[in-house]
């Protein structure tokens, strides 16, 4: 099989030749810069910075000859416009505060304080306030929150709804290109287009935008699902009206050229429970949900992909209900995630792209033993007749030894050449 090929039968609940692999398709699967620069030199590629093309969580653009020396099945068309409301183009040379020399797009401006933090501008607009920092030592952005002070009688949806509009022209230009070509590579196409996410705590307080109004403190909005519900559907209503739209001229630009769709990255799980109840979920989620997602499987080919974090078992049949046919990243680590379970209940309905192994604990802090049983026990579990695409839970993050995210990558090569064996014995 052809990476896409496998990729599409694991998408449609076949068994593939292998398991497909992705690494960095999406901004939830991705590997963080610096853990890039250490693959590259490891497997002695040319020398060259790495693109960062998520500054956010500061993730690095995968080049081609670093996904065939890993065995990547996925190709990402990534969003036009960073978290920080730039776009990712005319590249430029930046240090980072480990030292590492990065490329970064032509708008990407910081600053820095006197404690040595890092300072990031919305649309590299340095004249407004920054709307991230990444503190001296650390490795990512945390979002500054800049709410204004909230007057109940004047609280307008429509200042909720400002980073969504009709999409830009440029946009469209941009994709008509960039699909194709990540079609022509021969890989699976994954593509996350924008505007989709009913609620992204990450997007809420809005760090594209110079001056954001609202709802834009995380604790406040998390309160308003409950006490200012009617407000949150207006926001949802309108949201949806314009995604539905701009899905059409997006289909029109992309067309066949992508096979899977990045929906919505709304979290609903933490570590132990949720961030809301299941009737909440349906109540409030599920109906943009259905709309988006049945829009998509009436009009198009792709799958659509719901990525959420934490104890998110008790979602899993809204998930499906709500016409979701990925679910990523497969917290295992969480309460009730355990992975047989998961697979045997919903493994039929559902691909689990993601789970391959711990980003918390294992692959950072474990051996490459440790790390390379758990991905073995792993595929065992969710390559079971397929619907199942390898990746970590949720991105590889600075400091990973580069030895264990070299063991993860032996592991599963290790899988699907026992597997193929037996297959062929």
């Amino acid at each position: 099989m052809t990476s896409r090929e496998r990729v599409l039968a694991s998408l449609n609940h076949g068994t593939p030749d292998r398991i497909p692999v992705d690494l960095g398709g999406t901004a939830v699967t991705g590997v963080h810069i610096s853990c890039v620069a250490a693959l590259r030199d490891h497997y002695g590629l040319e020398k060259r910075p790495v693109k960062l093309h998520e500054p956010y969580q500061m993730l690095g653009w995968i080049d081609d000859d670093l996904k065939e020396a890993m065995g990547i099945d996925v190709e990402g068309v990534l969003p036009y416009k960073s978290m920080f409301g730039f776009a990712n183009e005319n590249w430029k040379m930046w240090r980072t505060g480990w030292g590492q020399e990065v490329l970064v797009p032509e708008m990407f401006h910081v600053s820095y304080d006197t404690n040595g933090d890092t300072l990031i501008y919305p649309e590299g607009d340095m004249s407004v306030p920054p709307s991230a920092r990444m503190p001296k030592g650390f490795y990512f952005f945390d979002t500054i929150v800049r709410q204004p002070p909230i007057e109940e009688d004047k609280l307008d949806p429509a200042d909720n709804l400002e980073e969504f509009g009709p999409v830009e022209d440029a946009y469209l230009a941009q994709l008509s290109k960039a699909a194709p070509e990540a079609a022509s590579k021969g890989r699976g196409v994954i593509a996350g287009f924008g505007g989709t996410a009913f609620g992204d705590i990450a997007l809420v307080p809005a760090p594209f935008l110079k001056h954001p109004r609202g709802i834009r403190d995380v604790t406040e909005w998390y309160m308003s699902t409950h006490s200012r519900r009617d407000f949150i559907h207006k926001v949802f209503e309108r949201q949806c009206e314009m995604a539905l739209a701009n899905l059409e001229k997006i289909h029109a630009a992309v067309g066949g050229a992508a096979d899977v769709v990045f929906v919505c990255g709304t979290d609903f799980g933490t570590q132990t429970s949720s961030f809301c109840s299941v009737q909440t979920f349906r109540d409030l989620y599920m109906p943009y949900y259905k709309q988006v997602n049945g829009w998509i499987h009436k009009h198009t080919a792709w799958k659509t992909f719901k990525h959420s974090c934490g104890a998110v078992e008790k979602f899993m049949e809204g998930f499906i209900e709500s016409g979701f046919d990925v679910i990523n990243p497969v917290q295992c680590s969480a309460a009730g995630m355990d992975p047989a379970g998961l697979k045997a209940k919903y493994g039929g309905r559902l691909v689990f792209w993601g789970g391959g192994v711990d980003t918390q604990k294992t692959l950072p802090f474990g051996t490459p033993s440790e790390v390379r049983r758990q991905v073995l026990e792993r595929c065992e579990v969710f390559s079971k007749n397929g619907g199942f695409v390898f990746n970590t839970v949720h991105n590889i993050q600075a400091r990973t030894p580069v030895e264990n995210i070299l063991a993860m990558i032996g592991a599963v090569q290790e899988f699907n050449s026992d597997n193929s064996k037996e297959t062929h014995a």
